[in-house]
């Protein structure tokens, strides 16, 4: 593709790919010059046109010498638009969900939701790029826009018509989830987290806001869960903009929970959809799943799907990675449950879901990661306190911190709690003073494999999986 062609610029230049990376660029590269949390992507400049970039996309004050520069006022959103039209075509149906807990499980039921109503379907988030048959990590719950957009068009190559990606408060602030067109956009709740990042919550919360309020199109539809306190702001906007708003939930005029009850593996919902009122055996545990469930069923219907057909996959959903997932039952009879959990208002939903199931102790294992936003630190200590009979506060990605000061911070919320800083010996003490009617909950990884140690360029990832040590542990 010319470039003329593609930006509309007097250049014959062949554009070949884009990069956000100087190392990147190749002959033909759009380059991206960008200001970063770290790094500055116009000091680079230079360098991306010796390597053969043939455009640069970056501010107006931005030096940018013997090739085009392209200008706007949000760099990023010009580098997305125009990266959009050089990558596609992408997959028919697309979806994006937001929220600050619940996007990767809504996600991935969206896609088992799609698989068993007939389409080839995938989601994108932090598991990575999952289909049917595979599941690759990318690194990042929303990747950088070049490989966002590589990857919905390998998907389209090789024919998924259907596609659930999870739209993180970065990733729309930075404009990394941008280009595809959208079918439905989905809210699941909002609470406390990336205070790191966004400078206060209001903040945060209007970066989420613009998967409505700019990406989600004029014919496009927005499912919303109906009981979280932000629920009628965002419900408030979309009927601003006059688009199609489908509402699930215990308020939920599309899709209504009626009733919640807790069973041995699962839990039976009652929900009501037009006249009819439905009995559904859910075989997932923890009552905010149903959630995350109802959410995914309304983003399959806004998308095609018959009530029908997806009231009956409802009822054969599998549990997503790391999500309150069983990994093992111990030798004295208590289940290990692994959830990633990593906020205060998430773990306080993950004891609550298990607590239905405890006849004895519940027993939490959890820290809090470095280099992230330490005011929730006490908060999660108060949290895992006040809800759980044991507490057994333990080191969770200290990146560059000291983990002691990190362990300090929570056990401020948390004062008699139990203080284990090795990960593995903290799992091992909650499975050896577990008894038969406990259940444990580990807290805070959920699917990652990794301890991250120390920053930059003495940064290390250690092996760690909570699932296989708790296993290990638990033999």
């Amino acid at each position: 593709m010319k470039l003329r062609d593609l930006a509309g610029v007097d250049s014959d230049s062949e554009v070949t790919g884009f990069a956000i990376d100087h190392r990147k660029v190749v002959q033909g590269s759009v380059f991206g010059a960008f200001k970063g949390a770290v790094f500055n992507g116009e000091d680079f400049i230079a360098l991306a046109i010796e390597r053969g970039a043939v455009a640069v996309v970056a501010r107006s004050e931005a030096s940018v010498p013997d090739v085009p520069r392209l200008s706007d006022t949000e760099p990023r959103r010009l580098f997305a638009q125009l990266a959009s039209r050089f990558y596609g075509p992408y997959p028919e149906t697309v979806v994006a969900v937001t929220g600050t807990n619940g996007k990767t499980s809504t996600v991935e039921m969206t896609r088992q939701l799609w698989r068993m109503a007939g389409h080839r379907s995938a989601s994108i988030g932090t598991l990575g790029v999952t289909t049917s048959d595979d599941q690759v990590k990318t690194g990042l719950t929303t990747p950088d826009i070049v490989t966002f957009l590589n990857n919905m068009a390998g998907l389209k190559r090789l024919g998924i018509s259907h596609v659930a990606y999870e739209a993180s408060s970065h990733g729309l602030d930075q404009h990394r989830a941008e280009g595809v067109p959208l079918k439905a956009a989905a809210f699941t709740n909002f609470s406390r987290d990336h205070l790191d990042y966004h400078p206060s919550m209001d903040a945060y919360f209007e970066a989420k806001m613009r998967l409505f309020d700019e990406l989600l199109p004029q014919d496009g539809t927005a499912v919303v869960w109906t009981d979280d306190p932000k629920s009628a702001e965002v419900i408030e906007r979309v009927r601003r903009r006059g688009i199609a708003l489908m509402t699930v939930g215990r308020a939920g005029e599309t899709i209504q929970l009626v009733e919640q009850q807790p069973t041995a593996l699962g839990q039976k919902l009652v929900i009501r959809f037009a006249e009819g009122t439905y009995r559904l055996a859910l075989p997932l545990i923890g009552a905010y799943q149903a959630s995350n469930v109802l959410v995914a069923a309304g983003l399959a219907m806004a998308t095609g799907s018959k009530f029908e057909t997806v009231f009956s996959a409802m009822q054969r959903l599998a549990p997503v990675r790391g999500r309150l997932e069983r990994a093992v039952i111990s030798r004295a009879g208590a289940p290990v449950y692994i959830d990633y959990a990593h906020t205060p208002d998430a773990l306080e939903a993950a004891i609550a879901a298990l607590r239905p199931h405890v006849s004895n102790r519940l027993i939490t294992v959890f820290g809090a990661g470095g280099d992230r936003d330490q005011g929730k630190r006490p908060e999660m200590g108060e949290v895992a306190a006040r809800l759980s009979d044991v507490v057994i506060v333990t080191d969770d990605n200290p990146r560059g911190e000291d983990p002691a000061t990190i362990r300090a911070a929570v056990l401020a919320g948390a004062p008699g709690a139990k203080e284990i800083g090795g990960r593995r010996e903290a799992i091992a003490e909650a499975i050896r003073i577990a008894v038969d009617g406990d259940i444990i909950l580990v807290a805070g990884k959920g699917h990652e494999t990794g301890q991250i140690i120390g920053t930059g360029a003495n940064e290390r990832v250690l092996p760690f999986d909570d699932a296989l040590v708790a296993r290990e542990c638990a033999a």
